[in-house]
């Protein structure tokens, strides 16, 4: 196991109430043990306990070959996994589940009275997944310096005539050629109107003069994630499509110069609101203003205006501000940001400039 993540989700795990924790998702058992497994409709979790008797449950198809420093129960699939689980938690006490235990797994534990009671415990994980380590961090910027290159071909393979569709496919073969393990999430590729809609996915839409080109692409490497948004102009741009273009990219770069540490979040996403809003296109900036990003594209956390946590060294989220009119225009600007000792620094540094392609 990984000592120093496995002591700070303990340490979380008290400071919540919780003397035991059931973890069911697959990339935080990797982070805690280092070995991935996808283990699609059989039972695979690991239980943690302030006594530590950590114990992992493993189906006996399962390859796990190095020794990660904790006991291993393997089981068949005619073994009755839930009965031997019960037995191994603390009876008389809380046991906390995270949110990826399925109820075919959960409601064993219930009729069996395992534990005392039930708690939501994914937090314990989540939280400490939220501050990356030195090692998550450098991995986390070579996913980035791979989508810095990936953006700047891409953007090259715009051509008269070309459809969503035909970028999308280009940018896989991009990313294989870049090392790249894929996709840290479908893309987002949307010409005009389309990159009104935040969510638009590829289609058969042709690209013509005067559009605007949003991409929002990211790459996984070494299983971390890489997440960016730019917007260009084909041919020519508007007057009113520059003012938009511009105010989003004061946004963006006045919502990244305002973060530190000790800073609520909920403030960021407002220095960036109130830049769009003061100039008339509040009710158009319809997403909050960040999420944050790891072994998932979209982890435990998100800069909201709901959002009262403070900002952390080590915390890496998005910075992507963005202004949408139906049928028209979307225009978004999306960053990387690594929270340091007295501010932070962008993962990504693909120019962001307003270009006309």
């Amino acid at each position: 196991m990984i000592k120093d993540r496995v002591e700070r989700v303990l340490k979380k795990m008290k400071e919540i109430g919780l003397s035991q924790l059931l973890i069911t998702n697959p990339l935080s058992i990797y982070y805690l043990t280092d070995h991935l497994e996808h283990p699609g409709e059989r039972f695979f979790a690991l239980y943690l306990n302030n006594m530590g008797e950590h114990t992992l449950y493993a189906n006996r198809l399962f390859l796990i070959n190095e020794d990660l420093g904790l006991n291993i129960h393997w089981y068949s699939d005619t073994d009755n996994i839930m009965e031997k689980v019960a037995c191994d938690i603390i009876s008389d006490e809380s046991l906390g589940v995270d949110n990826e235990l399925p109820s075919k797994y959960l409601i064993p534990l219930i009729q069996y009275k395992a534990a005392s009671d039930y708690q939501l415990g994914s937090y314990a994980v989540d939280y400490v997944r939220g501050i990356k380590d030195s090692d998550e961090q450098e991995k986390m910027m070579i996913a980035s310096q791979i989508n810095d290159m990936a953006m700047d071909r891409l953007k090259d393979y715009i051509k008269e005539g070309i459809t969503e569709k035909e970028m999308e496919d280009y940018l896989l073969n991009i990313y294989k050629e870049l090392g790249a393990e894929g996709y840290s999430f479908e893309p987002l590729i949307a010409f005009g109107g389309n990159a009104a809609e935040p969510h638009h996915f590829p289609d058969n839409s042709i690209l013509q003069e005067g559009q605007c080109i949003l991409f929002d692409i990211g790459c996984k490497k070494d299983n971390y994630c890489s997440d960016m948004t730019r917007t260009f102009f084909f041919k020519s741009v508007s007057d009113e499509h520059r003012k938009i273009y511009e105010l989003v990219q004061k946004a963006n770069e006045e919502a990244i110069k305002s973060i530190k540490p000790g800073l609520a979040l909920k403030d960021i996403d407002k220095v960036a609101r109130d830049i769009i809003t003061k100039a008339g296109y509040g009710p158009y900036f319809t997403h909050r203003l960040g999420h944050f990003i790891g072994m998932d594209v979209h982890e435990y956390g998100d800069v909201s205006s709901t959002n009262d946590n403070r900002v952390e060294e080590g915390m890496i989220f998005s910075i992507e501000p963005g202004i949408y009119l139906n049928g028209d225009i979307g225009v978004r600007i999306e960053d990387l940001v690594l929270v340091t000792g007295d501010g932070c620094i962008r993962l990504n540094n693909y120019q962001k400039d307003l270009t006309i392609l």
